[in-house]
């Protein structure tokens, strides 16, 4: 009976050490080379900003940008207009966001029209 016990122990805590490893290595943003990334979430939204690696169930993002969509009154075109978030009425300076509503995450390459986007909006500040 002794020897059932020392057993399951030692299966129990061999579990909890790989659940352990598991979650630090799932709660790793991704290496992907870039300053900026991009992060799709689930309902279509696109973020671009800088990810940080978290420990919680949530995924960090700063210095953030989306797309928003323009109609010109006049001639009913639209344009795309990059907008850096903080200007909103409670001044985020970052977003979490939780890991499960990430559908994707891509680099912005440096030499990419958002980069240079991002690099004109933060040299005008």
């Amino acid at each position: 009976m002794q020897k059932f016990a020392a057993c399951v122990t030692a299966l129990s805590a061999a579990l909890i050490a790989a659940a352990a490893c598991t979650i630090a290595f799932v709660h790793k943003a991704p290496e992907t080379g870039t300053p900026y990334q991009a992060v799709a979430l689930m309902n279509g939204q696109m973020f671009f900003g800088k990810l940080e690696d978290s420990s919680s169930a949530y995924v960090t993002l700063r210095d953030v940008f989306y797309i928003q969509g323009r109609q010109n009154p006049d001639t009913k075109a639209v344009t795309s207009v990059l907008i850096k978030r903080g200007g909103e009425a409670h001044a985020p300076d970052r977003m979490l966001i939780n890991r499960q509503q990430v559908l994707l995450i891509e680099p912005v390459k440096t030499d990419s029209h958002i980069a240079k986007l991002i690099a004109e909006q933060n040299a005008a500040q």
